[in-house]
């Protein structure tokens, strides 16, 4: 298990630019990015070993938790979770919402971890300095992209969390976290009752909620 890590609320610097966390960060591997140095590649071939990290990059709080890195679920397999709550639950429920939007928006709200970490809530960092640095690693992956400013724009609306749609995959990413944590149980490799209590997952309501403010 790799371990990157800064030592400092600075941007640390990694052989591709920034790799930020004021926590020890736990990966299977190093950036995948490092693969291609010298190499001369297309940009979407190095958007890929990129998005390649999300595999690597374990979800933190698990880890703290006790859950050994062996059942130990990656930031990309949780996004792809979450995409697919997305893709059926806004398909059942018949909400009001831009469904492509939503999926979309589900597959791309963790890429600001690709090079700023997986923070958890009991991470040592400010909110606003949390968003900063996945702003940065955003921006350094996406906008090398054809139209990577329309993908840095979605993922700028999740963070706002002010839009139905926001809204909606947010609950969901909160949703993903407890039936993993489900999971866990059930394989008895913990006791994630925090997990899952304070968890109530209603898609109406948060569509509900965004129509009565706007």
């Amino acid at each position: 298990m790799v371990k990157l890590f800064c030592v400092s609320n600075s941007k640390c610097l990694s052989p591709v630019g920034f790799y930020s966390s004021l926590e020890i960060m736990h990966t299977k591997a190093a950036l995948p990015i490092t693969l291609l140095d010298g190499k001369q590649t297309l940009p979407i071939i190095e958007a890929y070993f990129e998005f390649n990290h999300l595999k690597h990059l374990y979800r933190q709080g698990w880890l703290k938790h006790g859950i050994e890195p062996k059942y130990c679920e990656s930031v990309a397999e949780h996004s792809f979770c979450v995409a697919l709550l997305a893709l059926f639950l806004a398909d059942e429920y018949h909400l009001e919402l831009d469904n492509t939007k939503v999926i979309r928006m589900a597959l791309i709200h963790d890429l600001g971890e690709i090079y700023a970490g997986d923070f958890t809530p009991k991470d040592a960092i400010e909110r606003n300095h949390k968003y900063e640095l996945e702003k940065q690693s955003i921006i350094q992956v996406l906008s090398k992209l054809p139209n990577g400013l329309k993908w840095i724009d979605l993922w700028e609306e999740y963070e706002k969390g002010q839009s139905a749609e926001s809204q909606f995959v947010r609950q969901l990413d909160r949703l993903e976290m407890a039936l993993q944590a489900s999971v866990y149980e059930h394989l008895g490799l913990g006791n994630l009752s925090s997990h899952l209590a304070p968890v109530r997952v209603n898609p109406k309501k948060a569509y509900q909620q965004h129509k009565n403010v706007t």
